[in-house]
């Protein structure tokens, strides 16, 4: 708002010209917004255009970037270096260019503002309130020696990271994306309560598979609430043994950070064969301990390395010991290599305390998720698979296969030490030991010799005094890293309070009518609010052009949202009528309207 419209008016004039509106306004009786004419005069009376009464912006005001170079304000760069309140409207002044090269040499972009920008954590009103002193540069007797520039502040201080801000977009992507009709023709529109099925693997590769049986998963949409779900298939499977869903029972009840949960079980004929489908929680963006860390030609033509059958055909190579070798440039940092470790026993200790047991522990079925969290996947398939009714003991039997998740253990981690799956074959074993002895530390070779021994009776808790105090470190990496997503969350805190304050403010503003009355946003409260809102968005600088500064725009919207008894002075665009108003009476005019707004859509409902 410029200045200088504010010179032609007469403090002695105490007549608003009729065919302005805000004669409307003033004609009304509500004594809680009557504003007459007397005090007008009173405020316009005290206007002074003195532009030495300046001090130092507050920080609310302050961004974090330079001066634009542009001949018009930025609207993520203006700095202001000091303001002037008349009769209510602070004016803010550009710092001298000379004075400040230094920010001009900075790039202004959408992401790098300051204090009072959206994105700031809003202190409430003493904090716009309250003036700052000057910061002192220092000084030095060489006069050669350039000044300190003020601290610049970067889009990572005010908005959510854009590393963490890309993760969540492209796992959202994910969730949201479809396959193509033409690619995938014979996918079944609904199976069971599920819709929307997309393949989560290639279907033209070879299907990934659970102790011999086919299988591939989907991701799914859920009917009943219309989250998204991943189902593992099991291929032309019949179920000939109900008992086993005392198993899948005992596994829905086992819920753990490190396991991806299991939902339901049902059999369907949707795929055109019976099938199998186990329903787990859905993790977009996870990928394979296999893809991640190993070389899926690895695997080709041979067995699974992890496959316990002694018939299955076993690759030999005369150069093994050279390929051990070559693995030394890649090998995986120690602590990585713990950090997996914790998270896997911690995932077998709540699972064999529930009375089940994993069965599938290989690089195929361990998923890596976000910032290296690890998830077991396929739980209960096995169980289903393989349930043998006529056991005499089927406790034995889950002991058993306790013990087998135990060595299976022992061979993934020794896999991911000599990043090579042929390191755990039987022949390499010995090779694989000496070269974790020389690359690693004795205890994570201890480690991997107590699990792969033949000691008659292995648990789980006997681990813990092997990986000792590197807990801690686990545990201090996960709080960190709560700190940084709680840190994250508090820089997009006060969006959803800003974005419904402009939502009630957008419905008031400009409606046609309501009630049959076509007056009704231009007269009464909802015209002060369309003066504001001219305030807030529609200043232009003295030579007419857009005033464009998210600080004030943020300014504006907090104080109108704690309704400070600040003052602002409002001006109609014929520059026929003023009113000098505080925050806390435009609030009450937004909520007076906005209830109006909510009655008479309770009336049409």
């Amino acid at each position: 708002m410029d200045p200088s419209m504010f010179v032609s008016y007469s403090p002695q004039t105490n007549v608003v010209p009729m065919e302005s509106k805000l004669a409307t306004y003033m004609n009304r009786q509500s004594p809680a917004t009557t504003l007459n004419t007397t005090s007008v005069t009173k405020h316009l009376g005290n206007l002074s255009l003195d532009t030495s009464k300046k001090v130092v912006a507050s920080p609310e005001f302050v961004p974090g970037r330079g001066l634009s170079n542009s001949s018009s304000p930025n609207l993520f760069g203006n700095s202001y270096h000091s303001q002037e309140n008349v009769g209510g409207t602070t004016y803010f002044y550009l710092g001298n260019t000379s004075t400040d090269s230094v920010q001009n040499d900075e790039t202004n972009e959408i992401g790098n503002i300051g204090p009072g920008q959206v994105g700031y954590p809003y202190q409430g009103t003493p904090a716009h309130l309250q003036t700052v002193k000057p910061i002192k540069t220092p000084t030095s007797n060489n006069s050669s020696a350039p000044s300190t520039p003020p601290p610049q502040q970067g889009n990572q201080s005010y908005f959510i990271s854009t590393n963490l801000r890309v993760d969540i977009l492209h796992k959202n992507t994910l969730t949201l994306s479809q396959p193509d009709p033409s690619q995938f023709p014979d996918l079944p529109n609904e199976v069971d309560s599920y819709h929307e099925l997309c393949p989560l693997e290639q279907i033209h590769k070879p299907a990934s598979s659970v102790l011999g049986y086919q299988t591939s998963t989907y991701k799914a949409t859920s009917l009943k609430n219309g989250q998204r779900y991943c189902l593992r298939r099991v291929h032309d499977f019949r179920l000939g043994n109900t008992k086993c869903m005392v198993l899948v029972d005992m596994w829905k009840r086992i819920s753990h950070t490190n396991l991806v949960h299991l939902l339901e079980v049902f059999t369907t004929k949707a795929f055109g064969d019976h099938s199998m489908v186990f329903v787990y929680d859905y993790h977009p963006g996870a990928e394979t301990l296999l893809s991640k860390h190993f070389s899926v030609s690895e695997l080709n033509g041979y067995a699974d390395p992890f496959c316990s059958d002694p018939n299955a055909p076993r690759p030999y190579s005369h150069t093994k010991n050279t390929i051990l070798r070559q693995q030394h440039n890649s090998m995986l940092p120690e602590n990585v290599i713990w950090s997996y470790i914790i998270q896997l026993t911690a995932a077998l200790r709540v699972i064999h305390a529930g009375g089940v047991a994993y069965r599938c522990l290989d690089p195929t079925k361990v998923l890596l998720t976000s910032r290296a969290r690890l998830r077991l996947s396929c739980a209960a398939v096995p169980d289903v698979v393989t349930f043998d009714g006529n056991a005499a003991n089927p406790l034995s039997l889950i002991l058993h296969y306790q013990q087998e998740d135990l060595i299976s253990l022992g061979k993934l981690v020794l896999a991911l030490a000599c990043r090579s799956l042929l390191a755990v074959h039987r022949d390499n074993i010995q090779a694989s030991l000496e070269l974790v002895a020389r690359s690693y530390s004795t205890d994570l070779r201890n480690f991997i010799l107590y699990l792969l021994s033949d000691q008659a009776r292995k648990s789980v808790t006997d681990l813990m005094p092997m990986i000792g105090a590197r807990f801690y470190t686990q545990l201090d990496s996960i709080q960190s890293r709560s700190d940084v997503l709680e840190n994250e969350l508090s820089k997009e805190l006060e969006n959803g309070r800003l974005f419904r304050l402009l939502v009630k403010l957008a419905t008031i503003n400009e409606r046609p009518e309501l009630n049959l009355d076509v007056t009704w946003a231009e007269t009464g409260d909802r015209y002060m609010l369309k003066l504001f809102r001219d305030y807030v968005f529609h200043q232009v600088t003295a030579d007419d052009k857009p005033w464009l500064d998210l600080a004030h725009v943020v300014s504006c919207l907090n104080k109108l949202d704690c309704g400070s008894p600040d003052k602002v002075c409002l001006m109609s665009r014929d520059e026929q009528s003023v009113l000098v108003v505080s925050y806390a009476e435009l609030r009450q005019c937004l909520e007076n309207s906005f209830e109006e707004l909510v009655q008479s859509a309770k009336e049409a409902a």
